[in-house]
């Protein structure tokens, strides 16, 4: 990756020049691109509207606008606090996306990351390559299943395990599945490198938790709990 910081007048853009020879503040607007559309999704799956697919008319590319959720989302919608450069949300999952890459894991590769500062707060956004051919776990689960495609799930979330990525909203929605089975995950906010501990399992816990709640949305899912049996016998470590 060819990693560059180029300065803007309200913050920097850090983009990798392999993938766009040139970039602006415009790149981070749907008018900056000749194509713009929002990614679709069901069950609230298409990211509180944060999120489009853009194109240059060669090449799509994922444009997310950092926003908050829950509760503290009612009241300041897509600010936070200024903590320093390498610090910023956009930088640290753009980094942390080009360290995956590196690693040979199917996460989406990061294009660019904007921060912009008004005073002590900062808004962010992040581009990076479209992934073709994915789905959302919540999506996929609309058509059967069986007990080893759930084994591969948990094969593959697995490996991220393995390697000691931590994923701090592993949900139904972030884990992604091509068409042969094959886990991407997607959205690395927050997320990390750490040693082994018992975050794998609240990883897993907030996954299950997920998938019970758009059976809830939509009872007519392919999802039962022997199917969440088969995903954590899938998940366990090798002779476990």
């Amino acid at each position: 990756m060819e990693a560059t910081v180029q300065k803007t007048e309200t913050g920097a853009i850090l983009y990798d020049r392999a993938i766009l020879n040139h970039i602006s503040d415009a790149s981070f607007t749907p008018g900056g691109w000749p194509s713009a559309r929002p990614v679709p999704g069901r069950l609230r799956s298409a990211g509180r509207g944060n999120t489009l697919v853009v194109s240059d008319g060669e090449r799509e590319l994922v444009l997310r606008h950092y926003v908050r959720g829950g509760l503290p989302g009612r009241f300041i919608h897509d600010r936070y606090l200024w903590v320093g450069e390498s610090r910023n949300r956009a930088f640290a999952e753009w980094r942390l996306l080009a360290r995956l890459t590196e690693m040979q894991l199917p996460v989406p590769r990061p294009a660019a990351a904007r921060y912009s500062r008004r005073g002590i707060f900062y808004t962010a956004d992040l581009l990076t390559v479209s992934e073709p051919g994915i789905e959302p776990l919540s999506a996929r689960i609309a058509r059967p299943t069986d007990a080893d495609f759930w084994r591969g799930i948990g094969r593959g979330i697995r490996r991220f395990h393995d390697a000691g990525v931590f994923h701090a909203d592993l949900n139904a929605y972030n884990v992604q599945v091509n068409g042969s089975g094959e886990v991407f995950l997607l959205d690395f906010d927050r997320g990390g490198l750490r040693g082994a501990g018992s975050w794998c399992q609240q990883n897993l816990g907030r996954l299950h938790r997920s998938l019970r709640k758009v059976k809830q949305l939509d009872p007519s899912l392919h999802f039962r709990e022997a199917d969440w049996n088969a995903m954590v016998e899938g998940w366990q470590p090798v002779g476990a």
